[in-house]
Order: structure tokens, then C-alpha cells, then sequence
């Protein structure tokens, strides 16, 4: 038993070392000119890349009881199923407006040039559920607070947010001041 618990200490370790900066590809003027956009796709594909981020994603949260992960639409549901696996969680959508089904909650937020909503349905969780929110990149932070908004409203206890890549430079995280915020890569 100590040998089987030596091999997965040790692939654990493995997981930990893996530099998953090296699993996200640039795409230059996509999708208009000017953006390099950091691309994913590359650790979505690899199983080894995907699983230590899912392991250190989750490992912030091991002493900590998390009753719903909350995925921002469409990438953030990506990682965040796999951590809501993870952590023995469930798992509830926040998508943009018109996506979902039956009685919903929205929180309207501005753009650069513009506004956006973002809903749930309103039986996503029971009031009180500790919450994780999840999304792939956090960027000028406009959709995250917006879903923070929308899981406070619904009585949610938000006990923290993550992201798998931060875009530091866009100062996002002076949205989400005051809250438990962790990104796995920055830029």
C-alpha cells in the first residue's frame, strides 16, 4: 500500500511541474488586428497538461467545502466542469442572455462600447451554497463581476474565483477587488 501511495504522490509531483505557459499558443490578429489572442486549445488537447491544471486549480480549495462551481459561457464551463468533478461539487452555467431555459436571473454590466447580460436559472442553487466561480481568462474583469453580482443576488456565498489565464496588463483584477482570486498563468 505505502508503494501505491509513493506512485501517486509521485505523479502528483509530475503534474506540478508541468509549465503550462508552454500549452497556450498565440494567435496573432485574431480575432481582429492588433489582438494576440492566447489560445487554449493546446491544453485543452494534452491529458497531462488539462490534469495538472484541474489538480492546482483544485488544490486551493481541498481544506474548503464548495457546494457549486459556477462556469462563465462558453470556456469557462470547460475547466470548470472538470473542477467541479474535482471538488465533488455540482456544476451551474452562467450564460449570456437568451441561452438558458426556464425562470432566470440577469445582471446587465457595461463593455468598452456597449452592454452585455449575463443570466442563471434561479433554482441553479439553494441560498447559502458556497460558491467557486470559474472562467478561462480574466481580462478587464467586466464578466466576472457580473456573475459575482448575479451569484451574491442569488444568495450564493462566494468563496472564490479563478481563472486559468490572466491577462495582467488589463487590470481586471481591480474589479474583483476584496475577493479570493487565483489565475493559474499570467501574462
Amino acid at each position: 500500500m505505502d508503494f501505491l501511495f509513493g506512485l501517486k504522490l509521485d505523479y502528483l509531483s509530475q503534474m506540478n511541474e508541468i509549465d503550462l505557459k508552454a500549452y497556450v499558443r498565440d494567435v496573432p490578429y485574431f480575432p481582429k488586428q492588433g489582438i494576440i489572442f492566447k489560445d487554449l486549445s493546446p491544453l485543452l488537447a494534452s491529458a497531462k497538461a488539462r490534469k495538472a491544471a484541474v489538480e492546482r486549480l483544485a488544490k486551493n480549495y481541498q481544506h474548503v467545502n464548495v457546494d457549486v462551481v459556477v462556469g462563465i459561457e462558453a470556456r469557462g464551463f470547460l475547466f470548470g466542469t472538470l473542477l467541479a468533478e474535482a471538488l465533488g461539487a455540482s456544476f451551474v452555467m452562467c450564460r449570456k442572455q437568451g441561452k438558458l431555459p426556464g425562470d432566470l436571473r440577469a445582471v446587465t454590466y457595461d463593455l468598452e462600447y456597449g452592454t452585455d447580460t449575463v443570466e442563471m436559472q434561479i433554482d441553479a442553487f439553494s441560498s447559502g451554497s458556497s460558491v467557486l466561480l470559474h472562467d478561462d481568462v480574466l481580462a478587464t474583469g467586466g464578466t466576472a463581476a457580473a456573475a459575482i453580482e448575479l451569484i451574491e443576488s442569488m444568495g450564493g456565498n462566494l468563496i472564490g474565483v479563478n481563472f486559468i489565464l490572466e491577462l495582467d496588463f488589463l487590470k481586471g483584477r481591480t474589479k474583483l477587488a476584496g475577493r479570493n482570486l487565483y489565475s493559474l498563468i499570467n501574462y
